[in-house]
C-alpha cells in the first residue's frame, strides 16, 4: 500500500530507528542471551517459531529481543528472514512416529499407552511467585527430559486407532488433496482444501485462533457446545527430505510438535449418527492452546461446509501478520484522504446553506 502524497521526514524517520535502539541499550541490566531467552521463555519462543513459520529457536529468540518482546513483530522478523532463504526440499515426516514428551487423553481413563503429565500447569492453582534465588531451584530441577534432548523413544498407540478398530469414526481420508497446500506460494482462499486450512490454522495467531473456536462453540442458545478432546501430544519429530540422488528419505532434523484429535458426536441429519468424525490440529512447538482450537475448527468447517462465513473468517482474519501490519498502517500519514473527506463535508454544508 503506497502513499504517493507522503514525502520528506527521512531524517526524522532514521532518528526514530536510532532511539528504538538507543533505548534498547540503555537498559541497566545485562542484555539478555539467547540462551536465556530459550530456557526461561521457552514457550514464547515456541509460539514465535509457528506463528513465524520457521523452526529456529536461536533466530526466535534473537527476533523476540530485537522485538522487545513483541511476538507479532518477532513473527514479522521470522518471516521476513525466511522468505530470503532458498527452498531446498519438500520435508517428509510422520506424526505417528512423534517421541512423547507429554500425552493426555481426556477421552479414556485407561488408554491405550501410558498417560504422561509431562510438564504442565493444567492441576496446579494459579499463584504468583515470589522471586526464588537461583540456588534455590537446585531441588526443583529435573534430572532428565530437557526441552531441547529428546528423551527415549516413546510413541504410544493412538486413542484413534482404538476406535477405528470398533468401527466407530467416519473415514475422510482423501485422495484429491495429496500434497499439502504451500501457502507461502499460493493464498488460501475459500473454499480451500483441507492442507490449506490446516496450514494457516498452524501460522495463525493463537490468541486470534482461540477467539475463533470459542465463538465457534459458543451457540445461538448462549451454551457453550463442548468437543471431547481425544488426545493432546508434545513430543519431539523427526524431519527428512527425499534424497537427491536415491530418492531415499534423509533425516536433517529434528522438531518438536504439538499435536491433538478432537473428537465430534455426529449428530446431524445428513449425518451418520452411529459414528464419530474427528478434528486434527498439529502446529511447531509446545502450544497445546492453538493446537486445540486449531482440531476443533478443523472439524466444525468440515461440518458447515461452507454454509457460514466460518472458513473465510478462519483463513482471512486469524493471520496476526496480516491483521496487525492492516492496524499498524493506520498510524501512517492519511492526511491527503482526510482531506478530501472533510472537503466533502464542507461541500455538503455549503450545499444545504445555498437551498
Amino acid at each position: 500500500m503506497g502513499y504517493a502524497a507522503a514525502r520528506g521526514g527521512l531524517r526524522a524517520i532514521r532518528a526514530a530507528e536510532r532511539l528504538v535502539r538507543r533505548l534498547r541499550r540503555r537498559s541497566t541490566s545485562d542484555d539478555l542471551t539467547t540462551d536465556q531467552i530459550i530456557d526461561h521463555f521457552g514457550l514464547l519462543v515456541d509460539r514465535v517459531m509457528g506463528e513465524g513459520g520457521v523452526w529456529d529457536p536461536v533466530m526466535a529468540a534473537s527476533a523476540l529481543r530485537q522485538a522487545g518482546g513483541d511476538p507479532i513483530e518477532a513473527s514479522h522478523l521470522m518471516r521476513s528472514k525466511r522468505s530470503t532463504l532458498s527452498v531446498l526440499g519438500i520435508a517428509l515426516a510422520d506424526a505417528d512416529d512423534l517421541r512423547v514428551l507429554r500425552r493426555v487423553v481426556p477421552a479414556y481413563r485407561k488408554p491405550p499407552g501410558p498417560q504422561l503429565l509431562g510438564a504442565s500447569t493444567d492441576y496446579t492453582g494459579r499463584i504468583l511467585e515470589r522471586v526464588v534465588p537461583r540456588e534455590g531451584l537446585v531441588d526443583m530441577a529435573e534430572p532428565a527430559g530437557d526441552r531441547r534432548d529428546p528423551p527415549s523413544d516413546r510413541s504410544p498407540t493412538r486413542l484413534l486407532e482404538v476406535l477405528r478398530q470398533a468401527d466407530l469414526v467416519v473415514d475422510r481420508r482423501r485422495t484429491d488433496d495429496p500434497d499439502p497446500v504451500d501457502i507461502t506460494r499460493v493464498a488460501a482462499r475459500p473454499p480451500a482444501p483441507r492442507s490449506a486450512r490446516l496450514s494457516a490454522m498452524a501460522r495463525a495467531e493463537t490468541g486470534a485462533l482461540v477467539n475463533q473456536w470459542y465463538r465457534n462453540i459458543l451457540g445461538p442458545d448462549g451454551y457453550l457446545h463442548e468437543i471431547t478432546l481425544g488426545e493432546v501430544r508434545h513430543g519431539w519429530l523427526d524431519v527428512a527430505i527425499a534424497h537427491p540422488t536415491s530418492g531415499r528419505p534423509v533425516k536433517v532434523t529434528g522438531v518438536r510438535v504439538t499435536e491433538v484429535e478432537a473428537i465430534e458426536d455426529l449428530d446431524g441429519i445428513d449425518e451418520d449418527r452411529g459414528r464419530l468424525d474427528v478434528g486434527y490440529g498439529l502446529c511447531l512447538g509446545h502450544n497445546e492452546k492453538k493446537s486445540i482450537a486449531m482440531a476443533n475448527l478443523d472439524i466444525a468447517c468440515h461440518r458447515d461446509a461452507g454454509r457460514s462465513q466460518l472458513e473465510q473468517s478462519l483463513l482471512l482474519t486469524t493471520d496476526g501478520l496480516e491483521a496487525t501490519g492492516f492496524l499498524e498502517h493506520l498510524k501512517l500519514p492519511h492526511y491527503v484522504t482526510f482531506r478530501s473527506i472533510v472537503e466533502r463535508k464542507a461541500a455538503v454544508r455549503a450545499a444545504r446553506t445555498d437551498r
